[in-house]
């Protein structure tokens, strides 16, 4: 569904340094890694929104950077993209929000009550009542909230794609194994492809059919969750038992 061909692109120094990758119709891909090792910088590359300076992305096979304008239109409308920490807007209620997952001109075509039944099957789709939150600005939600509102707004297009930029960044443990749930249960409802990159190592083994490990804007490990724990690559088994080694660290500092 979505192909990283020989990306290269470079800011001060290099961000991503030749990295490919594919992902399936309906696989769910986490991309973890040491910060500022190009994990977000790549799902931008996705839509278009960075170019990189060597390189494609194809999405269903066409090209993103080949891609005429119209074309270009046509391919970001199949991706729907999840901020990290919702990037909702302030002053706009969460309908409108919402709303905003939709373009102008096919609002224009759908009608303003087509565009109400939109949103509102976006938000049940996330498990939100419609009802209780359609006028509330930002503001008046939870954190978890916000983050569902943000998912529904990409959702609301009916994207074959879903890109997750730390979706779970700022909640409790609670709220985020509630994301990570809705994570799945949306990929599995709507066969799209989810590419998620985060931090919670834990929640991506459990989300995840497969596991990117980015280092210096290089692939390290692809593979299975269950390879990732087995792998014998100490960087790999830093990041699959850092939790682990974490919590007794605690300990052993609380029994000191």
């Amino acid at each position: 569904m979505v192909e990283y061909i020989n990306i290269h692109k470079t800011f001060d120094v290099p961000v991503l340094a030749g990295l490919t990758l594919s992902v399936a119709k309906g696989e769910r891909l986490s991309i973890v890694g040491p910060s500022g090792t190009g994990k977000s910088v790549l799902l931008k590359t996705t839509l278009g929104l960075i170019t990189p300076d060597q390189g494609d992305v194809r999405i269903g096979g066409q090209s993103v950077f080949a891609a005429k304008p119209a074309q270009l239109r046509s391919l970001r409308r199949k991706v729907g993209y999840v901020f990290q920490n919702a990037a909702l807007f302030d002053s706009l209620t969460v309908y409108e929000n919402v709303a905003q997952g939709l373009p102008d001109e096919e609002q224009r075509e759908l009608g303003q009550q087509a565009v109400v039944e939109k949103v509102v099957a976006a938000l049940r789709e996330v498990n939100l009542e419609p009802e209780r939150i359609f006028n509330k600005l930002p503001s008046a939600l939870s954190g978890g909230m916000r983050k569902r509102v943000g998912i529904a707004r990409a959702l609301i297009g009916e994207p074959e794609v879903v890109l997750y930029d730390e979706p779970v960044t700022g909640l409790d443990p609670v709220n985020s194994a509630a994301v990570e749930r809705l994570i799945v249960q949306i990929a599995e409802h709507t066969g799209a492809a989810s590419v998620v990159v985060t931090h919670d190592i834990e929640g991506a083994l459990a989300i995840s059919h497969r596991i990117a490990l980015l280092e210096h804007g290089r692939l390290r490990f692809v593979g299975t969750p269950e390879e990732f724990r087995r792998s014998e690559d100490p960087l790999v088994r830093a990041f699959a038992y850092r939790e682990a080694a974490a919590d007794a660290a605690v300990r052993l500092m609380e029994e000191e």
